[in-house]
């Protein structure tokens, strides 16, 4: 918890990324054995990326993925098409191996990571599980806040924490990924209140519902909107209307930027988060990449929101970090591309007029 007095971590400055280094990328891309802005996006990576990390050649050796999970209240109420206990079963599942983020982390070469932050059901230890329980899941925003305002400071500074063990690990690209039955509906609240938009234009189908299920879906989240009101403090919508473990994606963004580590963001709940640590702090902003656009309908609205380019449009919306950890290859593509191709002058490649 932050001293009363003091500013907390999640407000505090964020260093901007070096702008010598993105004018010296930007040199390079004109020089090297390709017409200008012929590798679209490609470029725009490579140079962000030097300039997040402040080297002439950026690369990406060691990308970290934490999964925070955690229950929600709301789950009780039939908004998911799965029963609670589900967050720990997965969460076996992702230690296990067996989970997309558990499959894309190994392949992609990335530590994965995941932080109990809050799951009702008990589950057994795991080398590469974390406990920090703030409380057995949220309470139901349909009747109360999701959190008290500590208990929110508690996941941010859960966040944060995950972001320190990043960095003091030697990782150069962090990603948050997320497990919790019903965190759909929460992060629609959570969206269409920062966003002010009506709860319609947000909810999507989540776990697989069908009409009705949507219909009733909408119908409890807007429920949660008219019992909270709207102040539009990302602070006090996170706590009304969030989850556990979109607070500490939160935190963890806000986190990584604080320590020079390039964010690579997920879909529909990790740019919800996004949304709410950027009203939080808009110096996170320069350290964002964004990894997809997901399926889940709310996202695109998001995304423009954001004034965010996606790197994917595969209709992806599992979740648990899967749609940035597949972007994981064009940012290393990018990396390549800019330290490897040669210049005209190194090549003997007359260039164009």
């Amino acid at each position: 918890m932050h001293r009363p007095g003091s500013i907390p971590f999640w407000q505090q400055p964020i260093e901007t990324p070096s702008c010598h280094q993105h004018g010296e990328a930007l040199k390079r891309q004109d020089l090297l054995t390709k017409p200008p802005g012929s590798l679209g996006q490609l470029e725009v990576i490579a140079c962000r990326l030097s300039a997040q990390q402040n080297r002439p050649f950026p690369s990406l050796s060691h990308p970290w993925i934490s999964v925070f999970a955690a229950d929600h209240g709301i789950a009780n109420d039939g908004v998911s098409l799965m029963a609670k206990e589900v967050t720990a079963q997965m969460i076996n599942n992702f230690l296990g191996g067996g989970a997309g983020i558990s499959v894309l982390a190994d392949e992609f070469g990335a530590h994965l990571e995941v932080i109990d932050t809050g799951v009702a059901t008990p589950f057994p230890d795991h080398p590469a599980l974390i406990r920090s329980p703030i409380a057995a899941g949220t309470g139901n925003i349909r009747h109360e806040p999701a959190m008290t305002g500590v208990q929110l400071e508690e996941a941010l500074a859960i966040g944060d924490e995950a972001a320190r063990r990043a960095h003091q690990s030697g990782a150069d690209l962090y990603i948050a990924g997320e497990m919790g039955i019903g965190n759909t509906s929460a992060t629609s609240a959570v969206a269409a209140a920062l966003l002010d938009q009506p709860a319609r234009a947000i909810t999507g189908r989540g776990s697989g519902l069908d009409t009705a299920g949507v219909a009733r879906k909408t119908r409890f989240i807007e429920q949660a909107l008219e019992r909270h009101g709207n102040d539009g403090t990302p602070f006090a919508v996170l706590a009304s209307l969030g989850g556990f473990e979109i607070a500490a994606m939160a935190g963890s963004f806000i986190g990584a930027a604080r320590r020079g580590i390039p964010v690579l963001v997920d879909g529909f709940i990790a740019s919800t988060a996004v949304l709410a640590a950027l009203r939080m702090n808009p110096s996170l902003y320069p350290w964002l990449h964004f990894g997809h656009c997901s399926g889940e309908s709310g996202h695109r609205l998001l995304l423009e929101a954001l004034e965010a380019t996606p790197i994917l449009d595969m209709g992806m919306r599992l979740g648990e970090g899967t749609g940035a950890a597949m972007a994981i290859p064009v940012l290393k593509a990018a990396c390549a591309l800019h330290s490897r191709m040669a210049t005209f002058g190194e090549a003997g490649v007359t260039e164009g007029g």
